[in-house]
């Protein structure tokens, strides 16, 4: 999953493995008219697709019925609570993308709880969805709830967290996501860049069990080596993709390591908890320097505050590639294994234009 690490340097492949790649362009907002978190500006492009092979309705798990999207019901597992702006906008860009389509949708949200996403995905099964988008809490548990779908022959398209034991075209269709070790990676080299290389880090890691925090930690610690960088990690701690526990966490790491003069958060939610704490704490802007991961309004919104130093994006529009793998699933064109977007990076140069574009 690696690729190029500047967004001006990333390329969009059109491969013949699926028209996925072709990206949505143009979309508009949803049928009611909501705020748009699916704008043009701001849409998903691939960066490439990796795979051995496409995946079709006949090849699928001994091959499911083939349908015509418009006559069924699709539904949307999303994972977490929806109480910050990544998960609000993933959700969003389903619904919106779904009622562009005029395709029948059903949501569920598991509220940061696996066994209530394996009974949301199972419900929804029992509902009559005959295909399904899930974004998974975690990277392994949901077999129960893949068996359910396997045994209904409802295929299952995955977005952002990957299923990382399990395999496409048989447990799910495919992946769409962010090269997570990548965006590890350029948050490294953006950490280098803002202090110069050198001082004392803290990591925010996020959830455990999951992915993307492995590869995020994966590829910000092997590039700060294979930089020979001059800074020193000299604490990490899970603050759990949460504002609140970021804050608490890092309340708790600079009281204990006062030197810390720089944070890399793995998202923007704990980012915005650690600048709360380094604000009780009579931190001044900049004190202490933050990379984090995410492209949120509020993180954006904070370089040019002068409390964050740079945010390497994640865009949550999932939407349109969503339906559009589906869409290529049935129409016997295929999907790849995994569908990796490219994403954007957040800079004091370019925090200003570019807020508009942050969700």
């Amino acid at each position: 999953m690696s690729g190029p690490r500047g967004f001006a340097r990333h390329a969009i492949a059109v491969t013949s493995l699926a028209t996925l790649v072709l990206v949505a362009s143009a979309c508009t907002k949803g049928a009611n008219d909501a705020p748009s978190t699916t704008s043009s500006a701001a849409q998903q492009q691939v960066q490439n697709t990796a795979g051995a092979g496409a995946c079709t309705y006949d090849k699928y798990n001994g091959g499911v019925p083939k349908l015509d999207l418009k006559n069924v019901t699709v539904g949307f597992a999303q994972s977490e609570k929806e109480a910050n702006p990544f998960r609000i906008t993933e959700t969003q860009s389903i619904k919106d993308e779904a009622a562009k389509r005029g395709i029948k949708l059903i949501t569920t949200n598991a509220q940061s709880d696996l066994n209530k996403e394996i009974a949301d995905i199972q419900g929804m099964i029992a509902q009559g969805a005959k295909a399904l988008i899930i974004s998974p809490l975690n990277s392994e548990g949901l077999d129960p709830a893949l068996k359910a779908a396997q045994d209904a022959k409802v295929p299952i398209m995955t977005i952002d967290r990957l299923l990382t034991t399990k395999t496409a075209c048989t447990d799910y269709i495919g992946w769409i996501g962010s090269n997570f070790v990548t965006q590890g990676q350029r948050a490294a080299d953006a950490m280098i860049k803002v202090t110069g290389d050198k001082g004392d880090v803290a990591i925010l890691l996020g959830a455990s069990g999951v992915n993307v925090t492995v590869d995020r930690t994966k590829g910000f610690k092997d590039e700060l080596s294979a930089k020979q960088s001059g800074l020193k990690i000299v604490a990490e701690q899970t603050g759990d993709f949460t504002r609140e526990k970021g804050q608490k966490v890092t309340e708790q790491l600079i009281t204990a390591n006062p030197n810390i003069t720089a944070i890399y958060a793995e998202n923007d939610e704990m980012a915005l908890g650690a600048v709360a704490a380094l604000k009780a704490a009579n931190k001044k802007p900049g004190d202490v320097k933050i990379i984090t991961i995410d492209g949120t309004k509020g993180a954006v919104q904070g370089i040019l505050d002068g409390w964050v130093s740079g945010v390497i994006e994640s865009n949550p529009r999932f939407g349109p590639l969503a339906f559009q793998a589906l869409e290529a699933f049935y129409g016997g064109t295929g999907v790849p294994e995994k569908t990796i977007i490219s994403d954007k990076e957040y800079t004091k140069e370019n925090a200003q234009t570019e807020l508009a574009n942050a969700y």
